[in-house]
Parts: structure tokens; sequence; C-alpha cells
């Protein structure tokens, strides 16, 4: 029995990555974001999501890509936690696929640590990757602030 799961896609730095579409929210244009001081540069600022206030986390500088091209605006995948809806901060929003669990795989060991840490595995598509990412790793911001504190 083939079973199936869906995907929600978007793309960073050019890398197609995706999240189980049961943890998102939304997804949305560019809204304006409000700095948080002495955040971790992770930490993009605060969107205002219907009245409810929402961290955006950069999902270039949490996967260690480089930074958005100037004039480039990012898209939100805002995705539920367990502490709340967060924020993905992404370069463009993809279509959402139905993938067979079955073609999971586990990520290979030719991907960057700081990658391999935060996604389950990926789904080998025609032409691409997709490397699925575990939403509650990568919106996880206390190893983050240990790395923090290990530098002061």
């Amino acid at each position: 029995m083939n079973t199936n799961c869906q995907i929600c896609t978007f793309s960073v730095d050019g890398n197609l990555f995706g999240v189980d579409v049961n943890d998102v929210q939304e997804v949305l244009r560019y809204q304006e974001l409000t700095k948080v001081p002495l955040a971790p540069a992770v930490v993009s600022g605060l969107i205002n999501l219907r009245g409810e206030i929402v961290t955006a986390l950069d999902m270039r500088r949490r996967l260690r890509l480089p930074v958005r091209p100037n004039g480039s605006l990012p898209m939100n995948v805002v995705v539920q936690t367990k502490d709340g809806p967060m924020s993905l901060l992404v370069d463009e929003i993809g279509d959402v696929l139905e993938v067979d669990e079955q073609m999971f795989e586990s990520a290979p060991p030719t991907l960057a640590a700081t990658v391999r840490e935060l996604i389950t595995g990926v789904y080998k598509l025609e032409d691409q990757l997709l490397l699925v990412i575990n939403t509650e790793r990568a919106t996880d911001l206390a190893p983050i602030e240990s790395e923090l504190e290990a530098i002061r």
C-alpha cells in the first residue's frame, strides 16, 4: 500500500526545502519586520500576524548560507511549533508536493553538518533533492543561544 504525504516546498539560496504541510499554518508575502535588540542574528525580527506577534527566523542564516541579495525580500512560511507559530523567512515559496513516503531517505553524508542537523531526510525528485526540514529543530533557538554564550 502506497502512503503519500504532502510537503510544502520553498527555496533558499537555490536549494529546494520543504516542511510537512501539517506543520504549516500559512504562507505570506514579505511582512514588515520589527528588529529585536540583542537577538541572535538568525532572528530577523518580529511580524504582526493579525494581532499575534510571531518571531521571524532567517533560514539563510539558520542554514549558514550566504545572505540574501540586497533588494530581495523574503517570503514567510509560518509553521506551528510547540511554542506557537514562527515564521521561516525563505527566498521563494514553491508548490505543495505529494510524495511517496517509501521514497524517503536519510540525509546524505555529503550535506554540511549545519544543514544535516536541521533536516529529517530527503526525497529524490526528477531533477533535484527535496530536503525536508524538521520544524522543531529549525526553530529551536537554544543551541544558537549556547553558541553565543560560549563566545561571550
